[in-house]
């Protein structure tokens, strides 16, 4: 053999073991259902220590990463289509995960002296809806944010606008951050949701629609498409992908859209739920997705079967959990319910990993938000009408600000990028928080 192929070889075997330590990892990592013991077998046959280390999803995100260029190959040369980006696609900046699994054994009131602090943010009043402002979402890139109100109307920002108006020096007049405003629902927005990949808004309402809104058309004021459900649409959320789009609603079960066809399909394994089911909210990773519902259950789905693989019932008690979100690094869901508390539970298990305590919220539809680099974490104290921030790790109370809304405010939605968020209100004002230079 000479030496060429020989080194071949080598490369080979260091590529087929490196692929069987993500497989491995991935399997003993998210073992929802059966994926330790299959963990376990492929670890036997390809002679793969079983502690393999690997970041965490790394075999997804290289998946993912296989796919999308794959994609793109095949696409070149077509006609151009409003999923893809007008101009030219911004770097997405990638913060690291906080490794939660750190501080499983740890007592966390010992923790409390290192706690970290949360920067001083200023604030400025963006815009003022008709009717109660009920909802908020960045795009991905962060370049956006789009608000949704009780006035069935549609706000669109850009982010740099919003900071050039923070400036109190702007030479040019008066900087006007909303871009676009869309008019098509006959009832009150729940929620917004921008296309991973492309200039699409969508947004859910309780007139039982899901409506596309190309944000690339300057003049259009009137959504392109649009689904009709047979629920009112609570939760709206693409999937990683960009093909389907999943949606919350007064149904119990979820409803995932082909947002090319709008086939609707809904999982044949539906678990025990309560009469007032209804879904809240929707995160989704693509592997998976979380559901927080009025009947105070957090519920995992698989995102290839739809298959409900755990069901944490009475997460919140007898109240309703109504928000949930993945971690980064997919491993931890972060909920919020009208029992007055936010709980990281840890994905593979179901179980409780820390609650985070101090402020009152039973009455509104309360989000629990992580900054963008999961370092703390943000929601909302109706009763002192007060935005405060914990620390996410040793889940120490760290910031309490009066939220300069007139009443509690109902959303908070923070950027993925940088230290900024967005806070909408039952005083129908839409308030931009960004940290202090």
């Amino acid at each position: 053999m000479d030496n060429s192929s020989s080194e071949q070889t080598v490369q080979d075997g260091k590529l087929y073991r490196h692929l069987n330590s993500l497989i491995v990892a991935h399997l003993r990592d998210n073992n929802l259902t059966q994926a330790s013991p299959a963990a376990s077998a492929v670890a036997s046959a390809t002679l793969t220590p079983l502690n393999v280390e690997a970041p965490p999803n790394k075999l997804l995100d290289l998946v993912a990463k296989g796919l999308a260029v794959e994609k793109d190959g095949t696409t070149r040369g077509t006609s151009a289509s409003p999923f893809r980006d007008f101009a030219a696609p911004l770097p997405l900046p990638h913060t690291a995960a906080v490794d939660f699994r750190q501080t499983f054994e740890t007592t966390f009131p010992d923790m409390k002296g290192s706690s970290k602090s949360f920067p001083k943010h200023e604030t400025r009043h963006l815009s003022e809806h008709k009717n109660i402002a009920r909802c908020a979402r960045f795009s991905a890139d962060g370049r956006f944010v789009a608000t949704g109100s009780a006035d069935t109307s549609i706000k669109l920002f850009e982010v740099s606008k919003i900071k050039q108006m923070l400036l109190s020096d702007a030479k040019d007049g008066p900087v006007r951050p909303v871009i676009r405003t869309y008019y098509d629902h006959i009832q009150p927005i729940n929620d917004l949701d921008f296309h991973p990949q492309g200039t699409i808004l969508i947004s859910g309402a309780k007139d039982q629609t899901i409506k596309f809104f190309d944000i690339s058309k300057t003049n259009a004021k009137r959504a392109y498409r649009v689904i009709q459900d047979t629920h009112n649409v609570r939760s709206v959320s693409f999937h990683p992908s960009g093909d389907f789009l999943l949606a919350g609603t007064d149904h119990a079960i979820p409803h995932l859209y082909d947002i090319n066809t709008f086939q609707c399909y809904l999982s044949a394994n539906i678990p025990e739920t309560n009469p007032n089911g209804a879904i809240n909210q929707y995160s989704c990773t693509g592997a998976m997705y979380v559901t927080a519902s009025k009947d105070g259950a957090i519920r995992l789905w698989d995102g290839i079967t739809a298959s409900c693989v755990r069901s944490i019932t009475g997460a919140h008690g007898t109240a309703e959990a109504t928000s949930a979100n993945f971690t980064k690094d997919q491993r931890f869901v972060l909920s919020c319910g009208k029992d007055s508390t936010i709980k990281l539970w840890e994905v593979g298990s179901g179980r409780l990993v820390k609650q985070y305590l101090g402020a009152m919220h039973t009455q509104l539809r309360c989000q629990a938000i992580f900054n963008e680099t999961e370092e703390f974490i943000l929601s909302i104290d109706e009763l002192n009408n007060e935005i405060v921030i914990w620390d996410a790790m040793t889940t120490e109370k760290v910031a309490k600000w009066p939220s300069n809304h007139v009443g509690a405010p109902r959303w908070l939605e923070h950027s993925p990028i940088e230290s900024a968020f967005i806070s909408c209100g039952t005083d129908r004002s839409v308030r931009f928080w960004k940290e202090t230079v």
